[in-house]
């Protein structure tokens, strides 16, 4: 099963992705888990994505491309994958029809959850983050039991720096300027699978493998 994942920030796709790796055993494919790794580690590379990400802005197309392109190519990827937040323009898009071509594989869904910009704000901003081992809180909709700390290991919890209402805002905007040509892209291949990201995470679940089974 070969799946991109698409939608703005706070929508969403990190569970659905969870889910959907889960239920196919197939590799997630994060470049922004990726940026993120080479960040913490202090690479050249995540130096670089770190100088756009923290403004809100999308890392260039080529820096993107080749990470992917790389990734595509390693062996847990033959008989499936789950791209999130890839590609994210239609040059990018174009750039993996070529690379997927070249390995004679062809997408099976594109997978495009949406929601409304206020409920994505109110999403992000009051996400938390566990420093330890990565699990996902929310101030209002998800909390810890202990203010501030994870229920699973006790680590610290985090807002992320490009969470804050300014970043988001202007990662919602770029999304939807940059992203919509993309959707309408895919849309025309007859790949696209619009799903509303406002309604609870097993119904969204249960629409997405419905529509890809």
């Amino acid at each position: 099963m070969r799946i991109i994942l698409l939608g703005p920030p706070g929508v969403g796709k990190g569970t659905q992705a969870s889910n959907i790796v889960k239920k196919y055993n197939i590799p997630h494919i994060s470049t922004g888990d990726i940026f993120r790794a080479n960040i913490k580690s202090g690479t050249e590379l995540g130096i670089t994505a770190k100088s756009y990400m923290d403004k809100g802005l999308l890392v260039p197309d080529e820096i993107v491309v080749s990470i992917v392109q790389d990734r595509l190519a390693q062996d847990d990827c033959k008989d499936g994958f789950l791209l999130d937040g890839f590609p994210r323009t239609v040059e990018q898009a174009e750039a993996l029809d070529i690379e997927l071509d070249k390995m004679g594989i062809k997408l099976d869904k594109v997978v495009n959850i949406d929601a409304d910009k206020d409920v994505l704000i109110a999403r992000v901003t009051g996400r938390r983050i566990c420093k330890e081992c990565g699990a996902t809180y929310h101030v209002i909709n998800n909390p810890p039991k202990v203010e501030g700390v994870c229920d699973i290991d006790g680590g610290e919890l985090y807002q992320r720096a490009d969470d804050t209402e300014e970043t988001v805002a202007t990662r919602i905007q770029v999304y939807l300027e940059q992203t919509q040509p993309l959707i309408d892209y895919y849309r025309k291949k007859g790949l696209l699978l619009d799903v509303d990201g406002t309604k609870p995470i097993e119904e969204v679940f249960r629409t997405i493998i419905n529509s890809i089974e």
